[in-house]
């Protein structure tokens, strides 16, 4: 069942949406890159009548809105929605028009058979759903809805985007962990999202932070003027002037493998192994700029967790996580290349001295540290994605994990529970996020902690479960959504759901 508010009436591919105003009435509008859906309104006001008699909304479904006295509203496509029924009336505030069989409200055409062939589309996508617990199954199939209608076309490809509510773009993150949920019931469409982004992949190597409508996000001077601002009034530090790159964290090679281990296919590997190659090594080479082999994020939107409080000292930082992802990406690329026939590279190699260098340089004995900042967050912790610390080391950080700072019946808070920056409302500053939770039970797993990894992710899952949505991030204190969240989030139903078929499997 839709709310028309935190989950409005939409459809796979379409940029439309059908939302309850404070009135009683139905609004439309459409979703576009970094503009508000205020802005886009189609038509507002709308409600249904026959005679006198308003006919009210009786409930939503995903593939039709149902009025009392039999009239529906449906997509006949994604670009047109359709009002059928019998001697009724349809007034907004642009205009009134007769409902009797099909009425067109929005597009060209007559679509008297729109809700039947919109039920016979959503059968066929629900029915793809993979098999999940009995009591995680309504919150898995509001997450395989989620990820359906997220579909949109961006400049003639089929794209997931993050949220139709204010995030109307391919990001790059976000696509590897839409990429994880798709493969386990349409491989070749989570493929698609990983050559999106490598298909704009620069000459340098960069991966780009967005694929939009207008073309890409590249560097800072791609970046919205309303970003600008936002970003001048948070990071510390003097104003960058320079341009600046800007992308997303390297997780690229670990998404491809966690692709082919669902649905191998040697051929998109060798497809993709060449630029992976070269987005590992932009790193080194363009984001290193004290030359100490240790990557750094040039900018906070490059880090995807832009309101950290890691950047309230400056634009640039190098919190533990970057490097832990670079070691891990070196041995995906050993993977793909021994599965593709090519020269391992000593991408091996590569990876445990990345990790030496990372202990070196960064482990105290206590906990692993971010030179510019003293907060104590979770990507402390993200060494533990390698799989290859040792053991003593390992062991302080699952065990810092399972402490009080991090722990609760909600873990991860992304600045820890004890810290005096933990805020549990605030974006990045002490809310649980699903994508760093997942990291975590992936880093767990491969570190041979699997009973904390089941443990984390049976909390996880509970707090999804229970807490209502699907939502960009969760008070970890309340487990409810946190005041600013988006809702119908794209990783969030990515990533509930490969841990709910895992866990269920």
């Amino acid at each position: 069942m839709l709310d028309l508010r935190e989950r409005p009436f939409t459809d796979r591919g379409s940029r439309l949406l059908v939302m309850a105003a404070d009135d009683g009435s139905l609004w439309v509008a459409r979703a576009l890159y970094e503009t508000r859906l205020s802005d886009t309104t189609v038509l507002s006001g709308l409600r249904v009548f026959r005679g006198e008699e308003e006919l009210r909304v009786r409930r939503a479904l995903p593939s039709r809105i149902e009025f009392d006295g039999g009239v529906v509203l449906a997509f006949a496509d994604a670009e047109t929605l359709v009002l059928t029924g019998s001697a009724a009336r349809a007034v907004w505030d642009q205009g009134e028009a007769a409902v009797d069989g099909a009425y067109t409200l929005v597009g060209e055409g007559h679509h008297p058979d729109a809700p039947e062939r919109a039920a016979a589309r959503w059968d066929a996508w629900f029915a793809r759903l993979p098999d999940v617990r009995e009591d995680l199954r309504e919150r898995a199939e509001m997450a395989w809805w989620t990820l359906a209608v997220n579909l949109v076309d961006i400049r003639g490809r089929e794209s997931l985007i993050p949220s139709k509510y204010g995030y109307v773009g391919l990001w790059n993150w976000d696509s590897y962990f839409h990429a994880i949920a798709l493969r386990h019931a349409d491989p070749d469409l989570a493929r698609e999202q990983i050559r999106i982004l490598l298909d704009n992949q620069r000459e340098d190597g960069l991966i780009p932070d967005v694929v939009h409508d207008h073309g890409v996000l590249g560097e800072t001077t791609d970046l919205p003027r309303s970003d600008l601002a936002r970003l001048a009034q948070h990071v510390g530090g003097p104003p960058v002037r320079e341009a600046v790159p800007v992308t997303k964290p390297p997780l690229t090679a670990w998404a491809v493998w966690k692709i082919h281990e669902a649905a191998p296919d040697t051929g998109f590997l060798e497809e993709v192994y060449d630029r992976l190659v070269r987005s590992q090594e932009w790193w080194f080479r363009y984001s290193d700029p004290d030359g100490d082999g240790l990557a750094e994020y040039l900018h906070p939107y490059s880090s995807g967790l832009d309101d950290s409080p890691i950047w309230d000292h400056g634009p640039r930082a190098e919190p533990p996580d970057l490097n832990a992802y670079l070691a891990l990406q070196y041995d995906r690329l050993a993977d793909i290349a021994q599965a593709i026939g090519r020269p391992g590279e000593q991408w091996r190699e590569r990876a445990q001295a990345l990790t030496d260098l990372m202990v070196s340089r960064r482990w105290t004995g206590v906990r692993f540290t971010t030179p510019t900042a003293s907060v104590r967050t979770p990507l402390d912790l993200m060494p533990l994605f390698t799989g290859r610390l040792p053991a003593e080391v390992a062991d302080q950080l699952a065990s810092d994990l399972r402490s009080p700072s991090f722990w609760g019946e909600r873990p991860v808070p992304t600045v820890a529970f004890d810290d005096p920056l933990h805020d549990p409302d605030a974006m990045w500053r002490g809310p649980v996020w699903l994508n760093v939770n997942y990291l975590l039970i992936d880093g767990l797993r491969r570190s041979g902690y699997g009973a904390t990894a089941d443990e984390l992710t049976k909390r996880t899952l509970a707090m999804v479960r229970d807490g209502g949505g699907l939502y960009e991030y969760w008070n970890p204190v309340t487990g409810a959504k946190a005041t600013r969240a988006t809702s119908g989030f794209g990783w969030s139903a990515a990533l509930f759901l490969d841990l709910a078929i895992t866990a269920s499997s």
